[in-house]
C-alpha cells in the first residue's frame, strides 16, 4: 500500500513538471479539458468571501506576471485577481431567494450563478474563456408562512373518526404527492353533529427543517355541513398537451372531463383551478361548465415554456366534494425570436458604451472582445450562425470547442486579423450579423465601435531633413530667426512635442552660446549679433522630443546662412600702389593692377573702380582701368624726357544701397630708355683752341662738355678721340671729356689740329654723338682771319681726313725724298711709279664720296677733281649707290641763293646767307642733323652726299646741329677712318687707323 501511495505521488510530480513545461495557452487547454470550474458557496455571505482559486484549478502557475485573469461575466456578485486567479464575493450580498433563476427551484443543487474568466497571456497575445458555475447554498433564513392568517376548511358532518393526536375531534398529517409536493390533510376522529357543533377552530403550525428551524401558524377554521355522498371523479388524474407558443387568445388547447355520481344540485360539476400560479391564471381560461382550457392571452415560450398546474372539479352539494387533477401544459416554440448579440469585454481590453478601446500595437489575432450569440427559440429555431461583415480588420472565432455547448447558445472572440494603426484608421464600427436556422430564418445584427488607442510609436517628424534660413547680420539679440516645426502622427500625450538645440554631427559646437530655441513653439532665436565676414555659415541640429512613454525623438539639421548687408566699404590692398613702366610703351598698352576687395557679398560686393584725375589732372583722358581685374592701362605713349611720374586716385564703389566707396593712390613712375644721343654744348664746331708750341705735357687743351637727356646708365657719357690725332699728340679723359697735351709738340706739329671727339653713353644699345675739337698750335695769333679760315674750310673737310700740323713741313720732306729718289735712280723711278700708281687708285675710290658702314680698309674720302666752271657729273645710270653710315636722316646743302657754287678760298661759311639753310628730308622740327656735308671754294675736291631719309618712328638720331658745330652722331659701330694730311695745295696719303667707339 506504502509503495502505491509512492508511485502515485511520482506519478503527480510528473503530471506538473510537463505542463510547466507546456507554453501557457496548452496549461489553459489541459486544465480545461480536465474540468468545470464548479464551487459552492451559502447565500447570504459577507463581502470578500473566498470562493476558490480559478489559478490552481487550472493548474495555472501564476507569479510571473505573465499570466492573468480577468471576470467577464458574473461580476455583479463575484469578482477575480488579475494575478492570482482568487475568486471572492462582491459587497453585493447574495438572496438565494431572490435570484431570478432559483425562483421556482426548490432543490438545492440547482440554484447557481454563472460566471465567466477569461486567462490571457503576455500582451494579450492569447485569451482562453472558461465558464464556472457557483453553486448557492440555502440557508434557514425564511419563516414559513400560510396563505392567510385564517383558514377555512368544511367537513360534513357524521364523518367517519380517523385516528388523530392532540385533539378530540381533528388531526394533521402531512402526506406526499405524486409530484413530490408536501399536502397536509386534515383527519375527524371524533364524530360531527352540525346540530351540536357547526365549527371548529384551530391553531395550524408549521415548521422548517433549518437550524435552526423557523415556524409559523395560521387559525383553520372549520365548518360542519350536511352529507354529500359522492365527490366529483375526473378521467385522468393528468392531462398533458402541446401548445405553440404565441397561439391567438381563445384557441383551445383541452378539456377536463369529470363526473359525480350524485344527481341534483350534488351532482352538477364546476371546474375551478386549484394550485395555479398568477401567470396560468392571466394565461389561460378554464371554462367552469364544460372543463375546456384555452388561451387567455398569447403565451410567450421564451417566457413559460410549461404550465404545470390542478383544476379542481367541484360539485354543488353542501358541503360540496371536490376531485384534482394535474395539467402539464408544454409551450411548443416558434421562430419568433430573432438571435441575440450581445458584446462584452474581454481581458484587459476595456468595453463601455459599445466602445472598445484599443492600442495600436496588439499583436495579431489578439482578442479584443467577447461576443454571445443566443436564440431564445428551441431546436432549428436556436441554431445561429454568425459573421462580420465589412472590410474590418476583424474576426470571430469560437471561444471554446465544448461538445455540450448549447446549440443556442454560443460565444466567440472576436479577433485583430491585420495590425492596426492609430495614425491611418482610428475608428472602425464592426458589424456582427447573426441568423438563426429557422424556416424563415430571422437575423439581428450588433455593433461594436473600436476606438483605436494611440501609442507613441510614431517620433516627431520634420518636413525637411535640412531647414535653410537666411538671416541678415547686424541684427538685434533676440531675433527670431526661424520657426522649426515637427509633427507627431500620434495624439494627447504622445504628440506633445517639445524643441531643444544640440550640436551638428559636423561641427562640435554647441550652439547654445548663440542660438536659442523656444521648446514649446520651436521658434529659434539668435542671442548674438552676427557678422557675415566673421562666419557666413551655422550649422545645429534641432531636436523634438514627443512626452510619451518611451519618449521618441526626431531631428533636422538647421542651417542658417548669414545674409549680407553693405556694412563693409571697399578696401584697396595697399593705400598706394606703385608702378613703373617704360616709356615709349605703346598706348592703350597695361600699365599696372591694382587690387581691391570688399568682405561683402553679392551686389554689395560687385565693384565699380574709375579714375580719379589728380590734383593737376595729370592723370586726365591718359588712364584707363578695366572694372573686372582691375588693369590700368595708358592711352598715351610715355616720353619720360616730357613727364617722369603720374600720380591719380583710383575710386571702388560697391553695388549696396547706399552705395560704400574707398580710393587708392596709384604713383607711376616712368622708367628711362635709352632713346636720347648725349648733346655736346662745348665745345662748338666752329671754335678752336690756341695752343703754344711750349706747352708741357699733360697740359689741359680744352674740356668736351656733353649732356644726355636720359637717366642712368643712359646718361652715363664716355668720351674718345676717334678721328684727327695722327701724331697722338692728345689725349682725352673718358669719364670727364679734358683734353690734354700727351706728346711733344714740333715745329711740323705748328698749324691748325682738328680733333674727333665721340661722345658715347652706357645704354643698351649706346647712342653717341660726334663732335669736332680745333687746336691752333702757335707761339701767338697774328692772323685770326687765316685761322678762322682754315676753321671753316675744315668744317667742309671729311672727317676721315686729317687735319694736323703744318703742311709745308710736310711738302719739304716729300721734296727732299724725290731728289733722294732721283739720286737712288731706278729705285727713286720705280718708287714714284709706286706713288703714282697709288694715288691714281686712291683718286678713283673717292669718286662716289663718303659712304658709311664701309670696311675699314676703305678710304673715308676720296678727292675727286673737276673744272669748277663745270657742275657734278650725275649717275648716268641713276643708279643709288650704298646708302651711307650717317645718311639716314638728314641731308644739308649748302648754296647761294642763287645756286651758285662758292669759288672764293677766303670767303666764310657763316658769310654766306644760304649757309644756315636747311633742309630736312624726313625728320621732324626738332630732329637734329646726324651728318652734314658741304661744297666749298677750296681747291680740295667737293663730296657730294645724297642720304635717305630715316625711318619714321625713330626718335633724335642727332643731338647738335651743324654749322656752325660739325657734329656727327653714331650708332656705336666699329669706324674705321682714313687720314690725309692736307694744305691748301696739296694733299698726301698717311696711315690708317682705325678706333672701337
Amino acid at each position: 500500500m506504502r509503495k502505491m501511495r509512492t508511485l502515485l505521488r511520482f506519478v503527480h510530480c510528473c503530471c506538473c513538471c510537463f505542463l510547466l513545461l507546456l507554453p501557457p495557452p496548452l496549461w489553459v487547454s489541459l486544465a480545461a479539458a480536465k474540468q468545470l470550474l464548479k464551487y459552492r458557496l451559502a447565500e447570504e455571505g459577507p463581502a470578500d468571501i473566498r470562493i476558490g482559486n480559478v489559478a490552481s484549478d487550472l493548474g495555472i502557475v501564476t507569479g510571473s506576471g505573465e499570466v492573468t485573469f480577468s471576470l467577464e461575466s458574473g461580476s455583479d456578485y463575484l469578482k477575480i485577481d488579475n494575478m492570482t486567479g482568487e475568486l471572492s464575493t462582491t459587497e453585493r450580498r447574495i438572496d438565494r431567494e431572490k435570484l431570478p433563476q432559483c425562483q421556482m427551484i426548490f432543490d438545492e443543487n440547482e440554484c447557481f450563478l454563472d460566471f465567466e474568466v477569461s486567462v490571457i497571456g503576455p500582451s494579450q497575445s492569447w485569451v482562453d474563456l472558461f465558464e464556472g458555475r457557483v453553486i448557492i447554498l440555502d440557508i434557514n433564513d425564511n419563516t414559513p408562512t400560510f396563505p392567510s392568517p385564517v383558514l377555512t376548511l368544511t367537513v360534513e358532518e357524521n364523518r367517519p373518526a380517523e385516528a388523530v393526536a392532540r385533539s378530540s375531534v381533528f388531526e394533521l398529517q402531512v402526506a406526499d404527492t405524486l409530484d413530490g409536493e408536501k399536502q397536509p390533510q386534515l383527519i375527524v376522529k371524533g364524530a360531527l353533529d352540525r346540530e351540536q357543533r357547526d365549527s371548529y377552530e384551530l391553531s395550524l403550525r408549521v415548521r422548517d427543517g433549518g437550524d435552526p428551524a423557523r415556524s409559523s401558524q395560521a387559525i383553520l377554521r372549520v365548518l360542519i355541513t350536511d352529507v354529500n355522498d359522492n365527490s366529483p371523479r375526473f378521467e385522468k388524474s393528468v392531462y398533458e398537451a402541446d401548445l405553440a407558443e404565441n397561439s391567438s387568445p381563445g384557441t383551445p388547447i383541452l378539456q377536463l372531463r369529470a363526473t359525480d355520481l350524485d344527481v341534483g344540485v350534488n351532482g352538477q360539476i364546476e371546474y375551478v383551478f386549484g394550485a395555479a400560479t398568477e401567470s396560468v391564471r392571466r394565461l389561460l381560461r378554464l371554462d367552469e361548465t364544460s372543463g375546456w382550457l384555452s388561451v387567455l392571452h398569447r403565451i410567450d415560450r421564451e417566457e413559460v415554456n410549461q404550465l404545470r398546474f390542478t383544476v379542481m372539479a367541484r360539485d354543488r352539494g353542501q358541503p360540496p366534494k371536490t376531485d384534482k387533477a394535474t395539467v402539464v401544459l408544454n409551450i411548443r416554440d416558434e421562430n419568433d425570436n430573432v438571435p441575440t448579440i450581445d458584446i462584452r469585454k474581454i481581458g484587459r481590453i476595456p468595453l463601455r458604451d459599445g466602445v472598445a478601446s484599443v492600442a495600436e500595437d496588439v499583436l495579431v489575432d489578439t482578442p479584443i472582445a467577447l461576443v454571445q450569440v443566443s436564440d431564445r427559440d428551441q431546436g432549428e429555431n436556436g441554431v445561429v450562425t454568425c459573421t462580420v461583415v465589412g472590410d474590418v480588420p476583424f474576426q470571430l472565432k469560437p471561444a471554446s470547442e465544448g461538445e455540450g455547448e448549447p446549440q443556442n447558445k454560443r460565444k466567440y472572440f472576436l479577433h485583430t486579423s491585420a495590425p492596426l494603426d492609430y495614425e491611418a484608421v482610428r475608428d472602425y464600427n464592426v458589424v456582427i450579423v447573426a441568423v438563426d436556422s429557422g424556416s424563415p430564418s430571422l437575423s439581428s445584427n450588433n455593433s461594436l465601435l473600436v476606438r483605436v488607442g494611440d501609442t507613441n510609436d510614431n517620433p516627431p517628424m520634420f518636413s525637411q531633413a535640412v531647414l535653410e534660413v537666411s538671416f541678415p547680420e547686424n541684427n538685434l539679440p533676440g531675433e527670431r530667426v526661424a520657426t522649426v516645426v515637427a509633427t507627431d502622427a500620434d495624439s494627447g500625450k504622445n504628440a506633445e512635442i517639445t524643441y531643444s538645440l544640440e550640436a551638428s554631427p559636423l561641427s562640435a559646437e554647441a550652439p547654445g552660446s548663440i542660438f536659442s530655441i523656444d521648446p514649446d513653439s520651436g521658434d529659434v532665436s539668435v542671442q548674438a549679433v552676427l557678422d557675415r565676414e566673421q562666419r557666413d555659415t551655422y550649422e545645429f541640429q534641432v531636436t523634438a522630443r514627443d512626452k510619451g512613454v518611451p519618449s521618441l525623438q526626431g531631428s533636422t539639421t538647421v542651417l542658417v546662412r548669414v545674409s549680407d548687408r553693405n556694412d563693409n566699404e571697399p578696401r584697396f590692398m595697399q593705400d598706394v600702389f606703385t608702378f613703373y613702366v617704360k616709356e615709349n610703351l605703346q598706348p592703350n598698352s597695361p600699365v599696372g593692377m591694382v587690387t581691391v576687395m570688399d568682405f561683402d557679398k553679392g551686389r554689395n560686393a560687385e565693384l565699380s573702380l574709375s579714375i580719379q584725375p589728380g590734383d593737376h589732372d595729370q592723370a586726365a583722358g591718359i588712364f584707363s582701368i578695366e572694372n573686372d581685374t582691375g588693369t590700368i592701362f595708358s592711352t598715351v605713349s610715355f616720353d619720360r624726357e616730357q613727364q617722369t611720374s603720374y600720380t591719380f586716385k583710383v575710386k571702388a564703389v560697391d553695388g549696396g544701397e547706399p552705395p560704400r566707396s574707398a580710393t587708392a593712390t596709384v604713383s607711376l613712375f616712368v622708367m628711362d630708355e635709352n632713346d636720347n644721343a648725349p648733346t655736346v654744348t662745348f665745345p662748338s664746331n666752329s671754335s678752336y683752341t690756341v695752343l703754344p708750341p711750349s706747352s708741357n705735357m699733360r697740359t689741359v687743351v680744352a674740356t668736351v662738355v656733353a649732356t644726355d637727356a636720359d637717366t642712368g646708365l643712359n646718361a652715363d657719357l664716355n668720351y674718345s678721340i676717334v678721328g684727327g690725332n695722327p701724331f697722338k699728340l692728345f689725349e682725352i679723359d673718358p669719364a670727364s671729356g679734358v683734353v690734354s697735351l700727351v706728346g711733344k709738340l714740333a715745329p711740323k706739329h705748328y698749324g691748325l689740329h682738328r680733333l674727333v671727339v665721340q661722345v658715347n653713353d652706357s645704354g643698351q644699345p649706346p647712342q653717341s654723338t660726334t663732335a669736332l675739337l680745333h687746336v691752333f698750335v702757335n707761339e701767338s695769333l697774328s692772323n685770326a682771319t687765316v685761322v678762322e679760315s682754315q676753321v671753316a674750310r675744315s668744317l667742309h673737310t671729311p672727317l676721315a681726313q686729317d687735319i694736323a700740323g703744318d703742311p709745308s713741313y710736310e711738302l719739304s720732306k716729300q721734296r727732299l725724298s724725290i731728289v733722294i729718289g732721283v739720286v737712288a735712280g731706278i729705285m727713286t723711278v720705280i718708287l714714284l711709279i709706286l706713288v703714282v700708281v697709288m694715288a691714281r687708285y686712291c683718286r678713283s675710290k673717292g669718286k662716289h664720296g663718303y659712304e658709311a658702314g664701309k670696311k675699314d680698309h676703305e678710304d673715308f674720302f676720296t678727292p675727286q677733281q673737276h673744272d669748277k666752271a663745270k657742275k657734278p657729273k650725275k649717275d648716268k645710270k641713276g643708279k643709288k649707290g650704298k646708302q651711307p653710315l650717317y645718311s639716314s636722316i638728314v641731308t644739308v646743302e649748302a648754296s647761294k641763293p642763287n645756286g651758285q657754287r662758292y669759288d672764293s678760298v677766303n670767303e666764310k661759311l657763316s658769310d654766306s646767307p644760304g649757309m644756315g639753310r636747311y633742309r630736312s628730308v624726313n625728320g621732324g622740327p626738332g630732329s637734329p642733323d646726324l651728318a652734314r656735308h658741304y661744297k666749298s671754294s677750296s681747291p680740295l675736291p667737293t663730296v657730294q652726299l645724297h642720304p635717305q631719309s630715316p625711318t619714321a618712328g625713330k626718335k633724335h638720331q642727332a643731338v647738335q646741329d651743324l654749322p656752325p658745330a660739325n657734329t656727327f652722331v653714331g650708332a656705336g659701330d666699329n669706324i674705321s677712318i682714313g687720314s690725309d694730311h692736307c694744305s691748301e695745295y696739296s694733299c698726301q696719303a698717311s696711315s690708317k687707323y682705325s678706333k672701337q667707339v
